[in-house]
């Protein structure tokens, strides 16, 4: 009896133990890959901004005479221009120029906006709230439309609401986002008056119609994905064999198929926010709504360029920390990755 009992005991230790090993190298494993797709990250960083400054460079115009023609009332000579060119680093070779903005772009200084007359950093700080506001706000509205249409367009497949859904969807992903919020603008703006016309300022009344402009189109692109997802799952072998053992149809979708088919749906959704964050300029411009996107355009008119640069670095980084956070969170939600770790 003794001997059983120590053999049991040793079994007991010797699987704890290699659990824990396997947790250990899974983390190890993990935080390998997270360090290896960070690496990955900075060398996209370093990739864009290289060419997001080349293109600023061979773009037409002086940014020397565009600072100065902000100031009507002074006149300056070309040998102040070609001072200032050379305090600014302008009249060095283009790679020695990119190597200085660089260098001071990882210390965190990007330069100076001579269209708003502040830091680029302190601008973006700013400007970067209410494009937040704007992405969460318009996530928000396709979640709660998406989610329960694309669910049960998938439930009832080639029913009357399926056809409907399919075609709604169909006319919201082919329409183009300043046609709708030019629409939306004049029925809800000038015909009813229910809302402001003219945005500039961040607030719930400003917030509801460029949110709803980006919300429609993302909602319909995402209610075809769910769709699309829910009838995959639907047509899978265990959902054959649950009806077999007579599950109920409810307890199939909600406790079987639904876990299943998250997976994919929270990539799109991080890609859709992420889309939201970079993609928002066209809406922000038509509701003058103060965030990055209607910046970058400003500042691409008045030929900015250090604030150009900044924005593309800052939607780019933002754009791949949030997959990256999604690619994270995948292992947290399906077992079976963790299970390949091992």
């Amino acid at each position: 009896m003794p001997v059983y009992t120590n053999f049991m005991i040793s079994c007991i230790r010797g699987s704890w133990l290699q659990e824990i090993f396997f947790v250990r190298r899974w983390k190890a494993l993990k935080n390998k890959q997270i360090w290896g797709r960070i690496g990955q990250i900075v060398l996209v960083l370093l990739g864009i901004s290289f060419v997001t400054f080349a293109l600023v460079m061979l773009s037409p115009g002086d940014p020397v005479r565009q600072m100065i023609a902000g100031n009507e009332d002074i006149v300056v000579s070309q040998v102040e221009i070609d001072a200032l060119r050379h305090e600014l680093g302008l009249d060095k070779p283009f790679v020695f120029q990119y190597l200085d903005w660089l260098g001071r772009a990882v210390q965190g200084n990007f330069g100076f906006s001579y269209m708003v007359k502040k830091p680029v950093v302190e601008e973006l700080m700013q400007s970067l709230p209410a494009t937040l506001i704007l992405a969460l706000a318009s996530t928000f509205f396709m979640l709660i439309f998406s989610l329960p249409l694309g669910i049960y367009s998938a439930v009832k497949r080639n029913s009357i609401f399926d056809y409907a859904v399919r075609g709604l969807t169909f006319f919201g992903v082919s329409i183009p986002n300043f046609w709708m919020g030019l629409m939306l603008l004049w029925i809800f703006g000038l015909k009813l008056g229910w809302l402001p016309i003219v945005g500039g300022r961040v607030s719930l009344e400003t917030l509801i119609l460029p949110a709803t402009t980006l919300g429609i189109v993302v909602e319909a692109k995402y209610t075809r994905q769910v769709r699309t997802t829910v009838l995959e799952e639907l047509n899978q072998d265990y959902v054959v064999g649950a009806r077999a053992r007579g599950m109920s149809e409810s307890y199939i979708l909600w406790r079987e198929v639904l876990p299943n088919a998250m997976l994919p749906l929270i990539t799109l959704l991080g890609l859709s926010f992420g889309s939201l964050l970079g993609g928002a300029a066209v809406v922000e411009i038509v509701f003058s709504w103060p965030g990055l996107g209607y910046l970058a355009v400003q500042s691409i008119i008045y030929r900015d360029f250090q604030l150009v640069q900044g924005i593309v670095l800052w939607i780019a980084l933002m754009y791949m920390v949030i997959n990256l956070v999604v690619d994270i969170s995948y292992n947290r939600l399906d077992p079976r990755l963790r299970k390949e770790g091992r």
